[in-house]
């Protein structure tokens, strides 16, 4: 993926060989010294996200990554099956095989060393040849995966959490060795007490077979796992690459033809059978059907489209035949800007994790001066070789920072991805930060709280009249108009009456209203729809209790027409644009946030207000009456007040105050330029989306600081024991494998994360 920014040309760089986070901090540092250069480099991911200018090219980005002892390239594509997304599945299996065979092959082998070394009821005699027979291949051939890195890293002068495993299996494995040929521990009748402790004494005799494998077999283990579950943490991002379809019946001269979806061209007619995935983005041509769009955005209620309508591709035809016209196609469409967006915030750094990467790079050196003190200080002070030995060699293998590297990465990747499964996409690590400190949420009102669009909210009749009668004439007459107010009084009419009559001499009346002839039951009436003054023109007044309904639905800030026909007055119909029905929820949910909710919109103050109180904002935090450049000073001054203000909006009139809030969301479709200025988009065009995006984003930071609190602390907590000759180098292996498949499957239960709209996560 590549693109290009005003500082230079961004791209991604698939980084191969990375075994821990000091090779991520290697790499990235290596990078960054390039003049013009600015890398990120995600150890989780093994991705590269490099700025730099035109005067480098590609290929010296990638021989600067080789000569730091890794390999790169730009990412392949990524590949449509229908297996890929299954964690367990082939691809996830052909991945690991290598590592799952050194691992079962290991653990064969090893089984029967531990239990020989640390069951003295097991020694036969000679049993300690059988154990080094054994074990051999394990050190060796089990440990190369870390042998090699480690030399690797030795070549270019560095040294990473390889090194330190490597180091350590070797010196048990030497010292073995140097026991068994040159010490004590090759002769007849040797036994090995069991203890978790090292003990003092001169070491001569002692071997260390069973550390040198269980640590190998361990740390295998413990790689294997994480490879399992990284693979797992990344798999909503290839679910949603998958979503779209694969193939497509298109329109050629009147017939249909199927072709690979990948060459569909923009103009292209295609059709869409009840059942059949949406092949790309595009507006209907001909056909009527519900869309279920619950796949992409969460959205469990199927939308009705028709003629002129515009779909997404992915969604699913759950009624009639459609024919759509093709508008975006590949890169271009909103799927796969929505697994853009995501990839792109996978591979970011949340400020906590720069912080690891710091530590990590300087960490594995300290390690191994650490551990090289330990041996100095137990040999100085007359512990024994063997105490010292063991110390020293538990010093190694507990303090890797692997757990340290994948803490942030793993959470984001889980939490991004399950995001985007419910329609949510965070542009960026950065916005976790945000979320935790908001304590004031903006809202727009029109296509935010309401729907945005006009519809039939009360009919208010004179004595005598019959509603379904003024519905079926005033909806009539309406039809032939293409005002927002008509169209809104039509459709509602048509909804509830059935089909609507013909009209005769429609005029439209500027400013007025409209007239026209038409033909209900069996009568031709004379009908005006419109102001009061347009009645007034024809002689018919309206009723006072029409005259005090109309007055207080427009003090509501509510359009209210006259109906009238063959001389008197019938009916005011009352057109609002309705509150969306989970905006009170939300706005509540808000506030057990910890959100301070606020109405700001260009409409008028009595409209803000009827919609402010019906979803339980205050009346003091409504701004009503704004122009777009004033929504920008409003989200200024709640700042200057020290406010940590979130925007939620969804026109290119609220793009400048998503930009400048502390966080901005854009909602529903929302249009290009909201999307581009806001932190959080919500596909849903639902407010509840908010609500689970700010509670998806804390939990996710939630998750980071946890995982990195649990990495600092093992460490912290692990290598005193160590260096004190407290813990025994198989246990340490244990607990060092242990605590990267901790810190994964910790993050991993972000992905049973429940909208808003499910109830509670």
């Amino acid at each position: 993926m590549s693109h290009t920014t005003h500082s230079g040309q961004t791209l991604d760089l698939a980084i191969g060989g990375m075994t821990c986070a000091s090779c991520a901090a290697r790499v990235e540092k290596k990078l960054n010294r390039m003049a013009g250069v600015e890398a990120t480099v995600n150890y989780a991911t093994e991705r590269a996200r490099v700025t730099f200018p035109a005067d480098i090219s590609i290929d010296a980005l990638v021989a600067t990554v080789e000569a730091t002892g890794y390999t790169a390239a730009l990412p392949a594509p990524p590949v449509a099956t229908d297996t890929a997304d299954a964690p367990d599945g082939p691809v996830a299996s052909d991945a690991a095989a290598p590592l799952r065979q050194r691992l079962l092959v290991s653990l064969a082998l090893t089984v029967p060393v531990v239990l020989l070394s640390m069951v003295p009821a097991l020694q036969f005699e000679f049993w300690q040849w059988l154990a080094l027979t054994l074990a051999a291949p394990v050190a060796t051939w089990g440990a190369l995966p870390f042998h090699r890195a480690a030399w690797t890293n030795l070549r270019h002068g560095a040294a990473t959490m390889d090194t330190l495993i490597s180091i350590g299996v070797t010196a048990a494995f030497t010292w073995s060795l140097y026991a068994l040929f040159i010490g004590g521990a090759g002769e007849t009748g040797m036994t090995m007490p069991f203890t978790l402790l090292p003990s003092r004494g001169s070491g001569a005799d002692e071997i260390y077979l069973e550390v040198a494998s269980g640590v190998t077999v361990f740390l295998l283990a413990g790689r294997y796992a994480e490879a399992r579950a990284k693979r797992r943490s990344g798999a909503a991002l290839r679910a949603l690459m998958q979503l779209g379809a694969k193939d497509v019946a298109v329109l050629r001269d009147g017939d249909e033809v199927r072709i690979p979806v990948q060459e569909l061209a923009p103009g292209d007619d295609f059709v869409v059978r009840p059942g059949e995935k949406v092949a790309t983005d595009g507006t209907v041509v001909s056909g009527r059907s519900a869309i279920d769009a619950s796949l992409l955005t969460g959205e469990s209620v199927p939308v009705d489209v028709g003629p002129g309508d515009t779909v997404v591709g992915a969604t699913v035809n759950a009624g009639g035949r459609l024919v759509v016209r093709a508008t975006h196609v590949g890169t271009d469409t909103q799927l796969a800007q929505m697994a853009r967006l995501v990839e792109d915030a996978q591979n970011g750094k949340a400020a906590v994790q720069r912080l690891a990467d710091r530590v990590s790079a300087v960490f594995v050196p300290v390690v191994i001066v650490l551990a090289a003190a330990t041996l100095g200080f137990w040999l100085g002070t007359g512990g024994g070789a063997q105490l010292a030995f063991t110390a020293a060699v538990a010093v190694l293998i507990i303090a890797c920072p692997c757990a340290l590297g994948l803490a942030t990465p793993t959470a984001l990747m889980v939490g991004t991805g399950r995001g985007a499964q419910l329609g949510i996409l965070i542009k960026g690590p950065e916005v976790l930060e945000s979320t935790r400190r908001v304590d004031t949420i903006v809202l727009d009102k029109t296509g935010t709280i309401t729907t945005g669009a006009m519809s039939l909210v009360d009919v208010l009749l004179a004595p005598g009249e019959d509603r379904a009668t003024v519905l079926r004439l005033a909806g009539a007459l309406e039809h032939a108009s293409e005002h927002p107010v008509a169209r809104a009084v039509a459709a509602s009419a048509a909804a509830e009456v059935g089909p609507l009559p013909g009209v005769e001499e429609f005029v439209n009346l500027e400013g007025l209203g409209v007239q026209g002839v038409v033909m209900g039951d069996g009568v031709t009436h004379a009908v005006v729809v419109g102001r009061e003054a347009l009645l007034s023109q024809w002689s018919q007044p309206l009723p006072d209790m029409l005259v005090r309904g109309k007055a207080a639905a427009e003090n509501e800030g509510r359009t209210a027409v006259a109906v009238g026909w063959d001389g008197a007055a019938r009916a005011v119909l009352v057109v609002a644009d309705t509150v969306k029905p989970t905006s009170a929820e939300a706005v509540a949910r808000f506030r057990q946030l910890g959100l301070r909710p606020m109405l700001l919109t260009g409409d008028n103050g009595a409209a803000a207000h009827t919609v402010a109180r019906s979803v339980g904002i205050s009346a003091e935090d409504v701004v009503a009456e704004v122009l777009p450049s004033g929504k920008v000073d409003v989200v200024k001054r709640l700042q200057a007040e020290g406010a940590v203000v979130a925007m939620v909006g969804d026109g290119v009139n609220d793009a400048a105050a998503l930009a400048q809030a502390d966080l901005g969301l854009s909602i529903g479709a929302g249009s290009d330029v909201a999307i581009e200025a806001s932190d959080l988009t919500l596909v849903r065009g639902d407010l509840l989306a908010a609500v689970d995006a700010i509670r998806l984003s804390r939990r996710t930071l939630h998750v980071i600081k946890g995982n990195l609190f649990w990495a600092f602390a093992y460490n912290v907590a692990a290598l005193p024991l160590a260096a004190a000759g407290l813990l025994n180098p198989l246990v340490a292996g244990a607990a060092m494998a242990f605590s990267s498949v901790f810190v994964v499957t910790n993050s991993l239960r972000l992905r049973r994360f429940r909208a808003s709209t499910g109830g509670a996560a």
